[in-house]
């Protein structure tokens, strides 16, 4: 039995998201929550991976169930040998050509950005931070120029393992909530770092350091040395991916209520 789940994490702590030898993944963290609840070995795959300090929303992962029990079962007992930043929040039974990664027609990103002369306290590690004002009308511009299908590897990681760096941005918004700006994404699929780099550039933008039209200048580049420095993880959450609604699969967690909304 083919099962999908989706997790929740606080990225803060951990090496990100695929197993590596130290062990400390969020990966590593649920393979052994889940196998402990099952009694057996189990391996996951996952929709998108994400570097450390990246949090997650609604990841989503597919694992070939070796016992049976109810979707429920699995969510309270996996959580119960999970830590408290790390969390199951559903699961539901799919077909045996259900791929977390593969099936997935989109992913979403949200970036949580505050801008104030003082550092964050009470949300660090939660979010972005900037001391310069930000001016949204340059970032929206900017913002335009990069949505629709282009070659991003202005925007890519040298580690990046992607086939192609072309990708289709289907929408990048930006918002202010009081001292809080948020970003939000919606690809078909995103290059390593892709999103960080952007941000760079679009708080560069924002800041007044550089004109909305050099994002055109960057983009046709295709030279990661033409954008601006990668930001940091902390504000980087991936909201998760979006499957074909034949497949009734959530996209909403309670997490997702807690960042800030227009």
């Amino acid at each position: 039995m083919r099962l999908a789940l989706g997790v929740a994490y606080r990225g803060q702590a951990y090496a990100g998201w695929q197993s590596q030898p130290g062990g400390n993944t969020v990966q590593d963290h649920l393979e052994s929550a889940l196998s402990q609840f099952a009694a057996v070995p189990i391996r996951t795959l996952c929709a998108g991976r994400t570097d450390a300090g990246v949090h997650g929303l609604n990841q989503v992962v597919h694992l070939d169930a070796p016992v049976e029990r109810e979707p429920f079962s699995w969510v309270r007992g996996t959580n119960r040998y999970l830590p408290p930043d790390i969390a199951v929040q559903w699961c539901r039974e799919v077909g045996d050509d259900f791929h977390a990664r593969n099936s997935a027609r989109g992913r979403r990103y949200a970036y949580v950005l505050l801008e104030s002369p003082v550092r964050p306290a009470l949300e660090q590690g939660a979010v972005g931070w900037v001391f310069r004002p930000l001016h949204a009308e340059p970032m929206r511009e900017a913002a335009e120029v990069l949505v629709g299908e282009h070659d991003f590897s202005s925007f890519r990681s040298a580690e990046c393992q992607a086939a192609s760096p072309v990708k289709e941005l289907r929408a990048l918004s930006v918002s202010r909530h009081g001292a809080y700006w948020r970003f939000d994404f919606d690809g078909s699929a995103f290059l390593h770092h892709m999103v960080r780099n952007i941000m760079g550039c679009l708080v560069a933008i924002g800041s007044g350091q550089r004109p909305a039209d050099w994002m055109r200048e960057v983009l046709a580049a295709r030279s990661r040395d033409a954008a601006a420095p990668t930001f940091a993880a902390a504000g980087l959450y991936f909201v998760g991916p979006y499957y074909d609604a034949s497949l009734n699969l959530p996209t909403h967690t309670p997490a997702i209520d807690w960042l800030p909304h227009a």
